[in-house]
C-alpha cells in the first residue's frame, strides 16, 4: 500500500535535503531527520495499520537509500554486532529508520567520529556509547568526551554490575573526562564495588590514591632497573608492584574485594588481577583449586623460567614477593567455576561461599604492600 500523498511529498522533499541519519519513533508516527541544514520531523498520517505504514516509510528510506526496498535485515542480530558491515555503506545504513542498522554502525570498525555523532543522534543508550569509545578515531575526536560524561551521568541508572565496569573503563580512557569528574566517580566507588574494577581496568598505573612506593622500592629499582632496560618483564613487574602506583594497584585491589555484589563482580575483578599480573607466569596447570595452585607456584619459583631466575639471582629476597606475584597470576574466571557452577547465590551469601578464594588473594596483596 502507498503513502499517503502529503506524507509521500514530505518525504521525498526531505530525501533531497542531504540527510545524514533517520529515526523513527513508532510510537508517535513521527520521522526524524538530521540533514545538512539541520533537524527535521514529519509527522505521518497513516492510511492503514500503523505497523504498515511504518514499514511503508522504511520501505521508501531503504530505496532511496540502498536501491532496495527490502531495508535492513533486523534478525541478522549476532551478525550485526561482530562489526563486519563495510566501511563504505555505514552512511547509507544510518538512515534506514531501523535501530539494528544503527547498531551494525556502532560495531563497525571503520566508524569514524563523524558517522559517531549521526548515530548518536539516532540512539543515544549506553550500550551504543560503550561500544563506540571501543574505536580510536572516536576517543581522539569531538565525540569521545561526549560519550564519556554521559556514561558516568547514567552509572547511576545501570542496574548490570558488569555494565557498570564497562562504562567506567571506557569513560576513563586518556583525555575523555576530567580529573574532578574522575574523583567524583572514584568517591562514589566506596558505594559501588564494581566501579573499583572498572579503574582497575580502565588505569591501573594512574589510580587515584596516595599510597606511598614499597620501602624496599629504591634498594630494588637500583638492582633490578638494568634488567628493565633489557626487557625483562619480570624485573619491570616488581618494580611496578613495589611503586606508589603499584601500591595503590594493591589497595584498590583490596577496596574491591571488600562487598563485591555479584558472581560477575568477582570474576571481572579475578581477570583484571591475572591480567596485570601475566608477565610473571606463562600459565597454572591447576586452575581451579586454590591449594594445588599456591602448591605449583612454589613449584615455579623454585623451577623458574629464565627472566625469573635473572632477578632472583640478582635480587635474592625478592623470593616472597615473586611468590605472591605468582599466585595473583592464577587468579582467572576458572577459579570460580567449583562455586559459581553450582550456586547463583549473590551478596553476602556469595561472599561467604568465596572466602576461601579472597582470603588467599588478601594475603598476597598484604605481603607486596609496606
Amino acid at each position: 500500500m502507498d503513502l499517503s500523498p502529503e506524507d509521500s511529498l514530505r518525504l521525498n522533499v526531505l530525501l533531497t535535503q542531504g540527510l545524514q541519519a533517520v529515526r523513527v519513533d513508532e510510537s508517535r508516527m513521527i520521522v526524524y531527520a538530521l540533514t545538512e541544514r539541520g533537524e527535521a520531523k514529519v509527522p505521518l498520517n497513516s492510511n492503514c495499520r500503523d505497523d504498515q505504514y511504518i514499514r511503508n516509510v522504511k520501505s521508501l528510506l531503504s530505496s532511496h537509500s540502498l536501491g532496495s526496498p527490502g531495508g535492513y535485515p533486523v534478525y541478522l542480530k549476532r551478525w550485526t554486532r561482530m562489526g563486519q558491515a563495510k566501511d563504505d555503506s555505514l552512511d547509507q545504513l544510518l538512515v534506514l529508520g531501523e535501530q539494528e542498522a544503527v547498531v551494525a554502525v556502532v560495531h563497525a570498525q571503520g566508524l569514524t567520529d563523524e558517522l559517531a555523532r549521526r548515530a548518536w543522534w539516532c540512539m543515544p543508550t549506553s550500550g551504543n556509547a560503550r561500544r563506540m569509545l571501543e574505536k580510536e578515531a572516536v576517543i581522539k575526536g569531538e565525540m569521545g568526551p561526549v560519550l564519556a560524561e554521559f556514561l558516568i551521568e547514567h552509572l547511576p541508572f545501570e542496574e548490570d554490575p558488569l555494565a557498570m565496569i564497562d562504562s567506567v573503563k571506557a569513560a576513563l580512557q586518556p583525555g575523555l573526562v576530567t580529573e574532578k569528574l574522575q574523583q567524583s566517580l572514584w568517591a562514589k566507588a566506596k558505594l559501588k564495588g564494581a566501579y573499583y574494577v572498572g579503574f582497575l581496568q580502565a588505569v591501573p598505573n594512574d589510580l587515584p590514591g596516595d599510597a606511598p612506593a614499597h620501602k624496599n622500592y629504591t634498594r630494588f629499582n637500583e638492582k633490578l632497573l638494568p634488567l628493565v632496560k633489557q626487557g625483562n618483564k619480570v624485573a619491570g613487574l616488581v618494580l611496578r608492584v613495589m611503586s606508589s602506583a603499584g601500591q595503590n594497584y594493591l589497595n584498590t585491589v583490596d577496596a574491591a574485594l571488600k562487598r563485591p555484589g555479584d558472581q560477575n563482580v568477582v570474576v571481572s575483578l579475578f581477570m583484571t588481577i591475572e591480567n596485570y599480573f601475566k608477565d610473571i607466569c606463562p600459565g597454572f596447570e591447576n586452575r581451579r583449586d586454590i591449594e594445588l595452585i599456591i602448591e605449583e607456584a612454589g613449584l615455579k619459583c623454585q623451577q623458574c623460567n629464565e627472566e625469573l631466575m635473572i632477578v632472583k639471582k640478582t635480587l635474592p629476597e625478592s623470593e616472597a614477593y615473586l611468590l605472591a606475584m605468582m599466585i595473583l597470576s592464577a587468579y582467572c574466571e576458572e577459579l570460580t567455576f567449583p562455586v559459581f557452577g553450582q550456586t547463583d547465590a549473590i551478596g553476602s551469601v556469595m561472599r561467604k561461599r568465596i572466602k576461601h578464594l579472597t582470603d588467599p588473594l588478601q594475603n598476597q596483596t598484604k605481603a607486596l604492600k609496606n
